[in-house]
């Protein structure tokens, strides 16, 4: 009997949790469908209001719209009167639909304000400047409650402080990403005393430093000439220490200004010994440097012609290789083949000879003459523009005509003229300077040369094909050129 009645019992406690749970479940299932009723608008106008961002442009009516919403999700949880959570959930829909419209007219209205934000945001201005950066928080924030208050004046003069405090911000953080590392070589040359020893390098680099920052003052988004000048000032200030430390041997009697200038001629000695070249400086270093010089010059036309020639043969190698194929498939019709390869072969060997005859009419502070394949290319390192400026220059006329008479050599060629510029200046301006530049080359030849508009093609590259180094003035000056490329017509080459 006992043990029955435990079983009897244990069924009635199973049962009992049975219900509980399945009263549970239609109270969560009622539950949901009083939320989709009552909270449909709420949702929508939440999702509305976050489009907008307005936790950010109307906080005011946004946290209001929050609390209500949280009221009345409370409401239902604890199964009050559905009036209450109604109410609630009526009340956040409005604040959402306010917080929603003042967001919008914020989004509107501090447009250029929330433009600087994100640009200093982007220049790490919260780390980089954090005190300017939470002042200028503090002006938008104000700017955004008058705003939401309906004080227009207000809010426009708070808007006026914050954007210039956000991009008092972002150049500072700007400056500090760039400028940083030189502002502490030279505190550490400061303490170092280097500018008694080495003041005119020392002095190179500070002045290097205040162009790279007046550059940012006056444009801080083109950073490609501030970030080379810093590299410069930085390589000054290295210099500047290390000629300090030489000096201050000397001067102290560890090294004797002879054997300063032995250890100088050293490595120069070095590099000439590894040219095959005689290194004799008994008047000092300049006619040993002029010598390497023209060698390396000689060596680097040298490895440029050979690359030329090798390309050639790789592609004339193909060319025959794929002739022959084609000509042993073919049972008929093999000596006109033949014939036309032939030709076409013949009229490759005319353009060489035809560039060595090019090569010949510039010197090397005029034209820089090269191949690739059967395309000519004459780089004119002569001829030069006004800083900024695309109008051709009376000294470069006499280039200008050597040019003529090697584009005379190639007769019904058609011809690119290509402008190209360094890397320094914005990335539009430098494309559309190289254009103006390109286009008024070939002005000049229709109107002074007489060549036909239907073979010039003039394009501009900007800085996007650089052949030198942009951190050197001397690379920065080769990319700077206007390039005119030949293109045979091998029918009448």
């Amino acid at each position: 009997m006992v043990a029955i009645a435990n079983t009897l019992g244990g069924v009635w406690r199973l049962a009992i949790i049975m219900a509980a749970l399945l009263a549970a479940a239609t109270t969560a299932t009622a539950q949901d469908e009083l939320r989709k009723t009552f909270f449909r608008d709420a949702d929508a106008a939440k999702a509305a209001a976050d489009a907008q961002n307005a936790e950010l442009l109307a906080p005011r009516n946004y946290a209001r719209a929050v609390d209500e919403y949280q009221d009345a999700e409370e409401a239902l949880r604890r199964g009050r009167n559905i009036e209450i959570v109604r109410s609630n959930a009526a009340e956040a829909a409005n604040y959402f639909n306010a917080a929603a419209e003042a967001a919008q007219l914020a989004n509107t209205a501090l447009a250029q304000v929330m433009k600087s934000r994100q640009d200093a945001a982007n220049a790490r201005a919260p780390e980089l400047a954090p005190e300017i950066w939470a002042e200028a928080q503090r002006k938008f924030g104000d700017a955004i409650r008058l705003l939401e208050r309906g004080d227009l004046k207000g809010s426009k003069r708070r808007d006026i402080e914050a954007t210039t405090l956000y991009r008092d911000a972002e150049l500072v953080a700007i400056k500090s990403q760039y400028l940083s590392e030189t502002r502490r070589l030279l505190a550490d040359a400061d303490r170092a005393r280097v500018g008694r020893y080495a003041p005119i390098t020392l002095e190179k680099a500070k002045q290097l430093l205040a162009d790279a920052e007046r550059e940012l003052n006056e444009n801080r988004y083109d950073t490609d000439l501030p970030r080379s000048l810093a590299r410069q000032a930085n390589y000054e200030v290295k210099h500047a220490i290390y000629l300090s430390e030489v000096i201050r041997k000397v001067r102290d009697r560890d090294m004797t200004t002879e054997e300063l200038i032995l250890s100088w001629e050293a490595p120069l000695a070095a590099v000439a010994n590894a040219a095959d070249v005689l290194p004799i400086m008994e008047q000092g270093p300049d006619d040993l440097s002029a010598e390497l010089v023209a060698f390396i010059d000689n060596a680097l036309r040298e490895k440029q012609a050979l690359e030329q020639e090798r390309s050639e043969n790789e592609i004339r190698l193909a060319d025959l290789e794929e002739e022959l194929r084609v000509l042993d498939e073919q049972l008929g019709g093999a000596t006109a083949e033949r014939a036309a390869l032939v030709q076409r072969l013949e009229a490759q060997n005319r353009v060489r000879e035809q560039f060595v005859q090019v090569e010949k009419m510039f010197n090397d502070q005029e034209a820089r003459v090269f191949r690739q394949g059967n395309t000519i290319i004459l780089r004119l390192v002569g001829l030069t523009f006004d800083s900024g400026q695309s109008q051709l220059r009376p000294d470069n006329f006499d280039l200008l005509a050597k040019v003529e008479k090697a584009i005379d050599v190639f007769p019904r060629s058609e011809i690119v003229i290509e402008g190209h510029t360094d890397a320094y200046g914005g990335d539009d301006s430098n494309q559309k300077l190289s254009q103006e530049r390109a286009e008024s080359v070939q002005q000049y030849m229709i109107n002074a040369m007489r060549i036909p508009t239907y073979r010039l093609i003039a394009t501009g590259y900007g800085e996007t094909r650089p052949v030198a180094s942009n951190e050197t003035a001397s690379g920065r000056a080769k990319n700077r050129r206007i390039d005119i490329v030949i293109k045979p017509n091998l029918d009448n080459a």
